[in-house]
């Protein structure tokens, strides 16, 4: 039962007060066809749509089946129109870029009905009106009548207890009008119909109660109905949900766009322009940041972070010589007189005082951790450590001559560099050389134009950087220990030094060149093959192999014998040239600093070779003693310096202790001339004979000679000279090396302590962060383990990007002002849209849609033409992009720079600009929202 008490209504427009109902109580039969009837201004339509949920009463109460509408909100009028109230309209009111069948869902859908469901129910509403076999015409395809069966389908659809009908016959003729009436009788059957009509003649035989208004009363009612009990204290109660989805918003959008299709994609198209400018901004931008990257990567190939065992701390250099210059400055305004300038001085005791040592085992320890922080910021390269391994590579010349790798130059080869020191052997400076060599057992090999490869990752022994940073011109890259390449430069050649060095030419090949280039000749050009070179053979002596072990358990120093060295190379590692190589054109880490490159396996192979040689291991036997001279590396106290001394010296060979004498004897005349001290620490001395001074003079010295010397210094030691004449010949001649500098001196390296550690970064950021790691290192770390480097490249690389994105983002704000344009417009053309649809939004709420549905439907209009814009706008950049990097590349010379939106800038640019046109839609979606239901309606 529907229930009408004492309800009124007025319009207002301005000052103008219009009395549409005026105290109007009705109640209504739940099945009964009651048809209003009055002359227009009478409120037939007012009625209706009060009862309808339309329009809202100012005073009185509607009650449907006991329940109060008094305190409805939006919602719930949006809910009790869905589920009990269709409606049935004279212009039928139905959405035309639907189907029919779609429209008759659409009650369904906003009452949240499943699709198979509400499309099942929607066919069969059709077939109950005659309608299902055209479910998938458009209501212009269809015929009046047809068109308001279509529209008491929708009514009748959701199964509502009351059905409204204004003037439903209206604009038919009068056999349609008939069907109509004859349905809407059947209809009444089993529900509530109430229906406005001008027609008395269709209202007086087919309605079963007939009320009529005039002036917004009731004047006159056929069939009134008095109900037994009036219910008091009616409930309010929600009679129901109503909600549309964001798919059917969608649904709806896209079909009404699909009707304006020029229009769509000229409006997609401008609002595109902005994404266009914006896509190809950051195309270009990806395209040299990507640019930019690769040379980073190969900068920070080429540059790394590197930290030595021995570091000098530029900071601290820096800041006490600016603090200086600025004292000095002020004070050599006013000088009118010469002054010594001691800079040079003080620049060297600054750089001692500044050399700082660095715990590299300490350190070393945080980056093999797991766990530190400093691994997230890791390039390709990692971290690698370099040990100083020290070996000797020596080669044969073409004339059988022995070279080693690091020869002078100016020399012919190893025999005459052996002769001429034998020449030198009677002097008081080559005879202290002499001793100092068989004291610390010093070499003068070493490998001079050898360095080692920077290995890559995953065990592999060369870095990808290098195969893309150098061409491979002839055999392979190195893969074992025995196997080297040989690196030439731009032009393919290799300076003419260091051809002698590594045996390519002779002393006197190199001598000739020399010669012909000082008379300003052309100097002979000297080819080899590829596989000429490949044949040369390099021999590789440790220095732990350098030593000989003696019968009595000492080691002698044999690297300064020509012979021994000529033994060692039987039993020597041979380096083979398994490939030559070629910096790439236009490379930017062709940073192999020899000509001659070997692989980290040949560094491990030196270290455990090292680690296994018998002078490593006696000297680790016996580390309080000095395996050289079997004297202890630090005598307790002067007698024990004594003790040592009388055993040292009467322990030597003839040779030997001739030199030892002479360098006594030559130190004893030097000492005349310094300080009485020294004076009176040699006078018992032994004195020299005439032959001796000779000697001592630069004269050769003959075996005989030496075997007097000899028999000299035993003499004297058997006359037991004085405690301090032996304590300060121990300090002068025999006390040697610490441990640790033996150590060194015989090769020997610890995998946990290297020489240097190189950081390998793939960007400048990352390298920021490398170094701020180190600070927080340490930060956390005593003074004695901090670490100190001096990073020169970020100095000069760090802005570089920084530039590249300033720029990048002005360009981009730049560009944006297209994007708030295409907004504006966007804006306008919802509003349009909006104008448009006013219909559209009468019917809706009509069905039970809410002001936020409508919000919606227009919400998902604007993420449509923003989807499409967004798309639209990144397919023309992407197409846009490979005209531009050709241009690029031809303009600049540089192929490396391509154009290239990334997938996920794109992404961001589609929603974007459906973000922007959903905000420059938002306010007319809003304003249509707000429309009155009743209003749109009667929009035609």
């Amino acid at each position: 039962m529907l229930q009408i008490k004492g309800i009124s209504k007025q319009y207002r427009t301005g000052e103008l007060v219009q009395q549409a109902l005026n105290d109007v109580s009705l109640n209504l039969r739940d099945n009964e066809f009651v048809s209003i009837l009055g002359p227009s201004g009478s409120g037939k339509t007012t009625l209706l749509n009060v009862i309808g949920g339309l329009d809202r009463y100012d005073t009185g109460e509607l009650v449907i089946n006991g329940i109060s509408t008094r305190e409805y909100k939006d919602r719930d009028w949006d809910a009790y129109r869905n589920h009990t109230i269709g409606f049935v309209f004279q212009s039928y009111n139905l959405i035309p870029h639907q189907t029919i069948l779609a429209n008759v869902e659409l009650a369904l859908t906003i009452g949240g009905i499943s699709r198979n469901d509400r499309r099942e129910r929607a066919r069969k509403a059709l077939e109950e009106v005659g309608l299902g076999d055209q479910l998938h015409k458009k209501p212009n395809q269809m015929s009046g009548g047809q068109m308001q069966r279509v529209a008491i389908a929708r009514a009748l659809v959701n199964d509502p207890e009351v059905l409204l009908a204004d003037e439903p016959t209206g604009a038919l003729d009068s056999e349609t009008s008939i069907q109509v009436m004859e349905l809407l009788k059947k209809v009444a059957e089993n529900r509530l119909v109430v229906m406005v009509t001008h027609n008395s003649e269709l209202a007086e035989q087919y309605s079963t109660r007939i009320v009529k208004l005039r002036d917004g009363r009731v004047i006159n009612d056929s069939d009134p109905y008095l109900p037994e009990e009036t219910p008091e204290g009616t409930e309010h109660k929600s009679m129901g949900k109503a909600k549309m989805s964001f798919f059917t918003s969608l649904s709806l959008s896209f079909n009404n766009l699909w009707t304006k299709k020029g229009r769509t994609i000229l409006t997609a198209f401008a609002g595109s322009i902005g994404i266009i400018g914006i896509a190809l901004i950051l195309a270009l931008a990806e395209g040299v940041n990507d640019y930019i990257s690769d040379i980073q990567k190969s900068t920070m190939a080429s540059y790394p972070i590197t930290i030595n065992s021995q570091s000098v701390d530029m900071s601290g250099i820096m800041g006490t010589r600016g603090g200086r210059r600025e004292n000095e400055a002020s004070a050599e305004e006013n000088r009118t007189r010469v002054y010594a300038d001691y800079s040079t001085i003080e620049s060297s005791e600054e750089m001692a005082s500044n050399i700082k040592e660095n715990n590299l085992t300490a350190f070393k320890e945080y980056l093999d951790n797991p766990e530190s922080e400093i691994h997230q910021y890791l390039g390709e390269n990692g971290v690698v450590y370099s040990y100083g391994a020290h070996f000797g590579i020596y080669s044969h010349d073409a004339d059988e001559n022995l070279v080693a790798s690091n020869a002078d130059i100016d020399q012919v080869s190893m025999s005459t560099l052996s002769s001429e020191d034998s020449a030198a052997g009677g002097g008081p400076m080559a005879n202290m050389e002499r001793m100092n060599q068989v004291m610390s057992g010093s070499s003068d090999a070493g490998a001079e134009n050898f360095s080692e490869l920077m290995p890559g990752t995953d065990g592999k022994a060369v870095s990808t950087i290098l195969f893309d940073s150098y061409d491979l011109l002839y055999g392979s890259w190195p893969e074992n220990y025995n196997e080297v390449v040989l690196v030439l430069n731009e032009n393919n050649s290799i300076p003419a030094g260091t051809l002698y060095q590594l045996g390519l030419i002779t002393g006197e090949e190199h001598k000739e060149i020399t010669e012909q280039i000082k008379n300003g000749e052309d100097a002979e050009e000297r080819i080899w093959d590829y596989e000429e070179i490949c044949g040369h053979t390099f021999y590789m002596v440790l220095p732990c192999d350098q030593y000989k072990e003696n019968k009595d358990g000492m080691f002698t120093y044999i690297g300064d014998d020509v012979m021994q060295i000529e033994s060692l190379l039987e039993n020597s590692v041979n380096l083979k040239i398994t490939g030559i190589i070629r910096p790439a054109v236009d490379a930017e880490s062709a940073s192999i600093p020899t000509s001659v490159a070997y692989t980290v396996a040949l560094t491990d192979y030196v270290i455990e070779h090292t680690d296994e040689s018998a002078v490593v291991l006696a000297q680790e036997k016996t580390p309080e003693v000095n395996v050289l001279n079997g004297i202890e590396f630090k005598a307790p106290d002067d007698e024990a310096k004594a003790a040592d001394a009388v055993i040292y010296m009467s322990n030597l060979g003839i040779s030997d202790k001739a030199a030892m004498y002479a360098n006594i004897l030559a130190h004893q005349e030097t000492d005349e001339s310094e300080d009485q001290e020294h004076i009176e620490a040699m006078q018992g001395a032994p004195s020299m004979s005439p032959s001796e001074m000779a000697a001592m003079e630069g004269v050769e010295r003959t075996e005989e000679d030496e075997i007097a010397m000899a028999r000299a210094l035993d003499e004297w030691l058997g006359n037991n000279p004085d405690q301090e004449t032996l304590v300060s010949a121990y300090d002068i001649f025999i006390a040697g090396p610490t441990y640790e500098e033996n150590m060194r001196k015989f090769g020997k390296v610890s995998y946990d302590a290297p020489s240097s550690i190189s950081i390998y970064t793939d960007s400048f950021e990352d390298k920021e962060a490398v170094s701020d790691c180190i600070d927080r290192y340490n930060e956390g770390a005593q003074k004695k383990e901090q670490i100190t480097y001096t990073d020169y490249v970020a100095l000069l690389t760090s802005s570089i990007t920084s530039i590249v994105d300033v720029i990048s983002y002005v360009l981009i704000a730049f560009v944006a002002v297209s994007l708030i344009v295409s907004s504006i417009m966007i804006g306008i053309i919802t509003h349009i849209s909006v104008l448009e649809r006013i219909k559209e939004i009468g019917i809706l709420r009509a069905i039970g849609a809410s002001k936020r549905n409508i919000s919606q439907v227009f919400n998902a209009e604007t993420v449509i033409v923003g989807l499409l814009a967004g798309i639209l706008g990144v397919g023309v950049s992407v197409l846009l992009t490979i005209p531009i990097t050709s241009v690029i590349q031809n303009l600049l010379g540089v192929s490396e720079i391509s154009a290239s939106l990334p997938v996920t800038a794109a992404l961001l640019l589609i929603l974007l600009s459906v973000a922007i046109t959903v905000i420059a839609g938002w306010i007319p979606s809003r304003r249509a929202a707000k429309k009155d239901p009743v209003a749109a309606l009667r929009t035609e």
